[in-house]
């Protein structure tokens, strides 16, 4: 008899089906660190963009916002301190320009500052801010500021213009029958002319006839000049030479000294003299002063006499004879 067959019995699993039980799960975690990865990622982009910073609103107004574009930066001395988040047209046909500054930021815009929208002949658009008085108040939150343009491609139209003006003065100059040309041809006769016999004279005077009484006059010129030399040399001789008259000059000189030392000497001689009749003379004045004084004193006693004869004529009355003769 044959044995039952035996039960059958379950098999373990295999290697292979482990291994795919594994592949899930790590499927999974990969799947859910990406998106961890890719939630980092955009938080910190949202950070460098300056998401989660506390922010304040400047509109910047122009004519003209061609150039500007959501997300430019806005720099204060070549650093960005702000970013524009949107651009708008206005009511009354302008454009308003949207700026966020972070708050950290906001410290260098003042009252004062100025911003201006500038489109560079190379480059894109840029908006800058100028704060030339830190000192003044804050910009406040949402203040609305006007935005100076400036474009320097508006200056290539002028600036072309001017070049073409330029060109055409050349042009004209050097024509055939223009003033440069004239000019070269008188320059190329004067190079010629100084080329020739008489030199710088006859390109001067324009002609050899000219130079020749120039060459001339120089001539008896020279001869005059010798001339006048020489009798300044023979002036010179008869003056200053030994014989001449500057030695005689001299020897009067000299003797014109003595006799002026002559009468220095009679003149101090003189001055003694005058220092003692000024003496004299003051001795005399003390005598008159003195006679003056003596003649008065005898004036009073003349006077006191007189009323004496006087009161004696009043007591004695019967006297025949009143007259009293003085000695």
């Amino acid at each position: 008899m044959e044995e039952p067959d035996s039960p059958v019995q379950r098999s373990e699993p295999s290697a292979g089906t482990r291994a795919v039980r594994h592949l899930e799960l790590k499927a999974l975690l990969l799947l859910l660190f990406s998106a961890l990865l890719v939630a980092g990622a955009v938080l910190y982009l949202l950070y460098a963009r300056g998401a989660f910073q506390a922010k304040q609103t400047v509109v910047l107004l122009t004519d003209d916002a061609e150039g500007v574009v959501v997300g430019m930066d806005m720099t204060f001395s070549g650093f960005p301190i702000g970013r524009v988040r949107r651009v708008e047209l206005a009511e009354s046909g302008g454009v308003r320009i949207i700026v966020d500054v972070p708050t950290q930021d906001a410290r260098w815009l003042r009252t004062s500052s100025v911003f201006t929208v500038v489109k560079g002949l190379v480059g894109g658009t840029s908006i800058r801010a100028f704060s030339g008085v830190l000192t003044d108040p804050p910009l406040p939150d949402g203040a609305e500021r006007p935005a100076l343009r400036g474009d320097a491609t508006a200056e290539l139209q002028r600036v072309a213009s001017s070049a073409r003006e330029v060109l055409e003065n050349v042009a004209a100059l050097t024509a055939q029958e223009g003033a440069l040309r004239a000019t070269l041809a008188n320059l190329q006769e004067v190079s010629e002319r100084l080329k020739g016999p008489r030199g710088l004279a006859g390109a001067a005077l324009g002609n050899d006839a000219d130079a020749q009484k120039l060459v001339t006059a120089i001539e008896r010129a020279n001869s005059l000049l010798a001339r006048m030399d020489a009798l300044a040399a023979k002036t010179d001789t008869q003056v200053f030479g030994p014989d001449g008259m500057m030695k005689d000059a001299r020897a009067s000189m000299q003797q014109l000294n003595l006799l002026l030392g002559d009468a220095r000497t009679s003149l101090k001689k003189v001055d003694a003299v005058l220092v003692e009749a000024q003496g004299i003379a003051t001795d005399v004045r003390g005598a008159t002063t003195d006679l003056g004084k003596l003649r008065a004193e005898v004036e009073v006693n003349l006077h006191r006499i007189e009323g004496m004869i006087e009161e004696l004529n009043r007591k004695w009355p019967f006297a025949r004879d009143t007259e009293v003769k003085l000695p």
